[in-house]
Formats: C-alpha cells, structure tokens, sequence
C-alpha cells in the first residue's frame, strides 16, 4: 500500500504492505522455479501461452525457457519510481517495490493465494529449533551478484546489520534523547529481534539466526537486499572491516557506508545508480530511467535461476483515468489500475471486443482515512476525530464507488484481519461497537459545538490524481460540511513525497491504503508509537502493548487475542477510519501470457519475470 497511493506494509518487523513490523521488500523478489514436471516421454513440457500453474503458488511450469527479445510494458500507476533503494520510508511504495521486485534478491515470495513459499532459486530455509527459535539458510551455490560477485553470507550480515536503531555517536538527540539511525532503513528492528545477527563464515553459502525471543513471521524476515561489496567500497571499508563494523555496531565507522545506503543510490528523478553500482540479484536489472515517463529494466546475463520472459520490462507512468485508452492504443500491454465503477465498464467493453484479458479479484489492500496526532493539529482532540468519523459516510462510499465493481463489497471495520476472514466476526464484536456504521450529522455537530469548534477545517490529503479518492473526499464533504465542518481536498502528486504534505504535516486526514499480507505483526510499524510507519505521530500505551503482544504471539490463539485487544484500542482512541477492502481488476493484452491475479501486496507483477508473448 502506499502511502503515495498506497504505503507497502513491512513484513518483517525488520522489513512487512509494505508497510509494518515485518513485510520485507525483498518479499517483492520473484519467486523461483520449482521442480520441473516430465510429461510421458520423460522430457520437458512448456508451451508459452497454456503453461500450467503450480497450485497454491501461482508460479507457471516452466522449463526451458528462451528469453524473448521483446519489452513488455506496464503500468501500476503514475507515481514516480522512488530508486534503487526501495527500502527507505521515502522510497518504500507499491510503485518502486514493482521495478525493485525485479532485482532484489529474497530467499521467498507470497503465492497468489497469499501464502509464503520458497523461492528456490535463491535457495532455501528451516526451522531447527524452536526454543531458541533457530533458522538455517542455505544460499544457492551458482548465486552471484550480476557485477560476478557471488552471493555470500557478507550479504545477509549487510541486510540484517542495516536493520537497526544505531545511530551516530555524533549525531543530534531530540527531546527525547533518541538520535536518527545511522540507515535510514523503513524496517530497524532485526538487529534487535537477532542480536547475535547471521552465523557462518562470510565468505560462505550457509548460515543459522536465533532470535531473542519467539517470532510469529520469522519467515518474513529480510536477510537479503543489497550488495554487501558495493557498499562497503563506497563506505572505504573493504567487505571484511565492513562486515566487522555490522557485526560490532560500530556506529562510527559505519557512518560513509550508512550515508551511501541511504542516498548512494538514489541519486534523483531520472538518474540511474553508477554503472558500478547498478548491481542485480535478480532476473532483471535497471537499465533507463525517464523521468515523469518510464523506468525499465533488462535481461540480467549473469542470473543463474530461470531465465526471464522476455528482454525487457518498462514501467510506465501513466494516470489511473488514462491506462484503459493506453492498452487500447497498445501503448501498454499490461495495466492495473485503481479500478472505479467507469474504469470497470471499460476494462469489460475491452474484453468483450477481445483487446483485453481482465484479471479480478479480492485484495489484500483497504482504504483507510488516518489522522494527523501533531502538536497543535486539531485531530488531537479525541472528540473532534469522533465528530469525524460520525460524518464520514462509508455505507455510501461502499455502494456507489466499490459495489459497481464487487457486488458483495462492505463498510471494513478492522485494520489486522479481512471481512472474509473466519475469525472477523469475532474480532469485531470484541472491538468495535458500531457506533460509526451510520452517519450522525447531528451527533458531530453537537460534539464541534461543545467544543466551539464549528467551522473547523479538514484538509483531506492524497496523492493526486486519483479519481476514485477524489469522489470519496467529495461526498465526505457533502456528508461532513452539514456537521459543521470544513473540507478541503488538498490532494497532491507529491503528497507522500519528502518534503510533501504527508512530511511537513500540512492535513488533518491522510487517506490512502495500506497492502496486506499473510504476516502476523504487520501493524506494529504503521501503529507503535515507534513505528517508522506511524506517519501521523500517534502515541498510546494500550496500542503499543497490544502491538508488542502482537510481536511475541507465535501460537494462533494468543495471536487473536492480541488482535482483538488491538483493535479495540484502535478504535477507542480513533487512529483512523477503514473504510473498504479493494476489489482488483487488471488488464492486459490477450497476446501476453503466463499473467496471474493475485491477492497480496506484490500486484499483477509478482511474476512479471515469467510473461512472454504467445508464440
């Protein structure tokens, strides 16, 4: 999800829709090939355009495969790319997770039924012991970086020591005596949950963690992401003092590299990295960047895992309203849109006329308002978030912008768990009374006038332009400027960006969504008050131990109650508002094949590495 549309949830605590106490990025890095099936005669069977899919997984059965020399292009919205380091709060989007998924090396990926599975092209993983809870990785033995350099242990050190609090021991303490961390990472609290870090010889294939503590998405974790050699050469360290300095925490001689990680990288709007250190684990690696028009990646030659579709990806920039006339105009072969009731009519038409194959389903990604907890920002008051959310007309947003799309839609009234979850029910009658399923202009009125603030202003923020956000804000404004309110939409295409509404904290309400996934402690970064992702300062005890709990919960049971407790602090104190769950529908030209929808965060591309044209 990002918050430029749709903030990601981390999922590992150490890096979870992206966004929360776990999602990693990494968890975008395609998964890899399975067993290849025989046919009859005992040989290989693949043909491009009817492959099989492996249940659960969603991965085609391929074998053999030929790359293409053919560019498929895509659009996921017309957010800018964020760079190669999609690992930053400033970075960490649903967009650049689309292009980083493509070369960012990760030991699993989430199938299209929302399940982890083993991406066996980087290598593989187990559980060896439970109490202390111990896990075994194994990196593939052909692995290597696309610069030649082998994927080692040095590199799951560099992904876990980058995932912590250190700081500077010269850097500025705020109020609170807490300094920013040396890298500016979305996810910094690995070093924390494994102190002791990988185990094994750097230089090596295989190495052991043991957390402090039981993890419920120790499966989650991010023990690959970036280059161990190339940061370390930028830092002036070799890959050996580099790695020492993770290992001992040295926040002093960890300073050049951490200012390298943090914006090495990422040089700017249409600037790619160095040649030098443009380095892939994937199957593809950038190649261009245009800015305000398209990034796209190649063919990486040095990958030793299934080879990719086709030659080339672009991802283009282009608007929600404008990508149905782009695969019409075949501009673009793959689209995934914000689907409105209009865009729906016309992905249909498309089909109909057989310009288009449509891809549709439920999302693991809900629409949610959040308020702004700063000093001074009237959304602090309890009752005025109250008078709110009495006015906020969610029974209606559902029926005329999400119904036309999924008949069986409804309002969302939890964060941590789906409606179509067996345990929703439940959670739902511990935590939320209804007291916001129906609209209470009078209610909210009577609150604003005991609190003399008839007339207060709400600035609604979003990244722009996003058709179906501002239909939503317009009749919230209907709805809520007959309490007494004052509704500005203040959206913006650099809303979520640094410098933008969302950082200056220039809005009363943010309204985006989040990506789900299958993680367990996915809210522990958007809602702790320590959370890198809690983007409107908020702070309470209640929450933050429910969260905690949350963290420890291995166990299913204790994990609900856990949720359950959350919730219920959630909406006592009014975080913020869900609203709906996203119905999905994607599109693409009929002539791409091997395309498959699926729930989680990851879009239409988790598998962008297995499209080819039909032959």
């Amino acid at each position: 999800m990002t918050g430029v549309d749709m903030r990601l949830k981390r999922i590992s605590m150490a890096v979870a829709a992206t966004a929360a106490a776990s999602l990693a990025l990494t968890a975008c890095s395609p998964g890899g090939s399975q067993d290849k099936k025989k046919d009859d005669k005992g040989g290989d069977s693949q043909t491009v355009g009817d492959a099989k899919q492996f249940e659960g997984s969603g991965r085609f059965e391929l074998s053999d495969v030929e790359t293409q020399n053919k560019e498929i292009k895509i659009t996921v919205g017309s957010v800018e790319y964020g760079g190669y380091n999609g690992l930053t709060p400033d970075t960490y989007s649903t967009y650049t997770s689309a292009v980083a998924g493509t070369y960012m090396p990760g030991f699993w990926y989430y199938g299209t039924d929302g399940k982890i599975y083993q991406n066996k092209d980087m290598g593989s993983y187990k559980l060896i012991s439970e109490d202390p809870m111990k896990v075994e990785y194994t990196i593939h033995e052909d692995a290597v970086w696309s610069d030649g350099t082998p994927i080692t242990v040095a590199d799951a050190i560099s992904a876990w020591g980058t995932q912590t609090t250190l700081s500077s021991p010269d850097a500025e303490k705020d109020d609170d005596g807490n300094a920013a961390p040396l890298f500016n990472n979305v996810s910094n609290d690995l070093v924390d949950m494994v102190p002791d870090g990988p185990q094994g010889d750097p230089k090596g294939k295989k190495f052991t963690v043991t957390f402090k503590e039981p993890n419920p998405d120790w499966e989650l974790q991010t023990w690959l992401s970036f280059p161990a050699h190339v940061i370390a050469k930028n830092g002036d360290l070799s890959t050996e003092e580099y790695i020492k300095a993770l290992q001992d925490q040295d926040g002093k001689k960890l300073e050049k590299a951490a200012e390298f990680w943090n914006k090495g990288w990422n040089r700017g709007a249409g600037k790619l990295p160095k040649e030098e250190d443009n380095v892939s684990g994937g199957p593809y690696i950038l190649d261009s960047w245009q800015q305000g028009e398209s990034v796209t990646v190649k063919a990486n030659p040095k990958y030793w895992g299934e080879k990719p579709g086709v030659e080339k990806l672009t991802f283009r920039f282009i608007d929600d309203s404008a990508m149905v006339q782009g695969l019409k105009n075949k501009d673009v072969q793959v689209i995934a849109p914000q689907t409105t009731p209009d865009i729906a009519d016309q992905l249909k038409g498309l089909e109909g006329s057989n310009e288009a194959k449509l891809y549709s389903g439920n999302q693991l990604t809900w629409e949610h308002l959040d308020f702004n907890f700063r000093k001074g920002n009237v959304m602090e008051d309890l009752d005025i978030r109250k008078a709110f959310a009495m006015c906020v007309p969610r029974q209606e947003i559902v029926d005329k912008l999400v119904k036309p799309i999924n008949p069986d839609a409804t309002v969302l009234n939890a964060r941590e768990i789906f409606s179509d979850d067996e345990n929703y029910e439940g959670v739902i009658s511990e935590s939320y009374n209804g007291e916001y399923d129906d609209v209470d202009v009078e209610g909210a009125k009577k609150l604003l006038k005991d609190k003399g603030k008839e007339g207060a202003t709400v600035r609604i923020g979003y990244a722009a332009p996003n058709p179906r956000r501002s239909q939503q804000v317009q009749l919230i404004k209907n709805s809520c400027e007959k309490a007494g309110f004052k509704i500005e939409d203040v959206s913006a295409k650099d809303f979520f960006d640094p410098g933008g509404t969302l950082d200056t904290g220039k809005y009363e309400v943010a309204l985006f969504a989040w990506a789900g996934s299958g993680q367990k402690t996915s809210g522990w970064n958007i809602y702790h008050s320590k959370g890198a992702q809690n983007y409107g300062k908020f702070k309470n005890a209640d929450v933050d131990a429910a969260f905690d709990k949350m963290k420890k919960a291995t166990a299913d049971d204790a994990h609900l109650e856990a949720v359950k407790e959350a919730e219920k602090a959630l909406w006592d104190n009014l975080y913020g508002i869900p609203i709906f769950q996203h119905p999905g529908m994607r599109a693409a030209d009929p002539k791409i094949a091997n395309i498959a929808h699926t729930v989680t965060q990851s879009g239409i591309t988790w598998n962008a590495d297995q499209w080819q044209y039909v032959k």
